[in-house]
């Protein structure tokens, strides 16, 4: 039988499970939360895809035993899942935060501009 694909080390296969999660979660979250503008979208889009990568096979035992299935998962799908979950909570946090921060700032401002007619 002809072997079209090279063997893949167990490293460089939950490297490619991390990216593979941390990309699909970058895409859910990106439907999930738009983003204002394309240096807010690159800036999250990059956030989560290290998010993924970093905290992708911890998050992702932590999650199988959270909900006791690790024993039938293998260490591609755990990481891959844990890559998905980093990415799209980090991503889906930092969205919210940066508008929380714009309306607070708005808020400020209204603020400092009714006190400003005050005088």
């Amino acid at each position: 039988m002809k072997q079209y694909i090279p063997d893949i080390s167990p490293f460089e296969t939950l490297w490619i499970a991390k990216l593979l999660g941390a990309l699909a979660g970058s895409a859910i979250s990106l439907a999930y939360v738009l983003p204002a503008g394309k240096r807010e979208a690159a800036i999250r889009f990059l956030t989560g895809l290290t998010a993924g990568l970093v905290f992708g096979f911890p998050t992702g035992l932590w999650i199988a035993d959270s909900f006791s299935f690790g024993g039938r998962l293998n260490d591609f799908e755990i990481a891959l899942m844990g890559a998905a979950f980093s990415s799209l909570a980090i991503w889906t946090a930092l969205g919210f935060a940066l508008r929380f921060v714009d309306r607070r700032s708005s808020q400020l401002q209204s603020i400092q501009e009714d006190k400003g007619r005050d005088i």
